[in-house]
């Protein structure tokens, strides 16, 4: 009886410790890729005309990349409220832009959502990732994944997984991003 007793305890704390660092082991995996301060890979995908979106391109602005996908209820969430800020940012002159990356969908879906998109969420800048390649690097395994650039291109946040509690801290990020200074070169070019 005892014996028994101690032999189940046992197993229970094996099971235990045994999720706990499976828990771990995800927790890295999910954030393996780039981390703030780093710069991340240039690549930003293709839009439906072609035109191939670039950080180096974006040089000076703040930067929010989003991977979302047609099928993904919370990125369907996420993208008017991106859209509406990117409007404002627009109208106001803040160096701010969007970068809205489909993630491992067909082509064909892909153009179809961008103009659908298009129409009711303007200020986007919709690519595609048609295999998951752009989102290897900042360790998209699940989406939403949005990562927040500083204008001189370099990682500030990465934010995996949406929920309208996180709104007034995204927004906060952001601001706190736009009231940085330019960057050296961005500067000079404004000049």
């Amino acid at each position: 009886c005892c014996y028994a007793g101690a032999i189940n305890r046992g197993m229970d704390d094996m099971r235990r410790i045994g999720i706990a660092l499976l828990g771990l082991m995800l927790c890295f995996a999910a954030r393996a890729g780039v981390t703030p301060g780093e710069a991340p890979p240039d690549a930003l995908g293709t839009t439906q005309r072609g035109q191939v979106v670039t950080v180096s391109s974006l040089h000076g602005k703040v930067v929010v990349i989003s991977f979302w996908a047609t099928w993904c209820g919370y990125c369907m969430k996420e993208l008017p409220v991106l859209a509406n800020l990117q409007s404002l940012a627009t109208e106001r002159g803040l160096p701010l832009q969007v970068v809205a990356i489909n993630h491992r969908e067909d082509r064909d879906i892909f153009v179809r959502a961008s103009r659908t998109l298009r129409k009711d969420l303007p200020g986007l800048l919709l690519t595609w990732d048609r295999d998951g390649t752009l989102g290897k690097p900042y360790g998209v395994e699940g989406i939403p994944v949005m990562v927040m650039l500083h204008r001189d291109g370099t990682v500030a946040h990465v934010h995996v997984g949406y929920g309208e509690d996180m709104l007034d801290s995204l927004v906060a990020e952001i601001n706190a991003l736009l009231a940085e200074p330019p960057p050296a070169s961005a500067a000079v070019a404004a000049n």
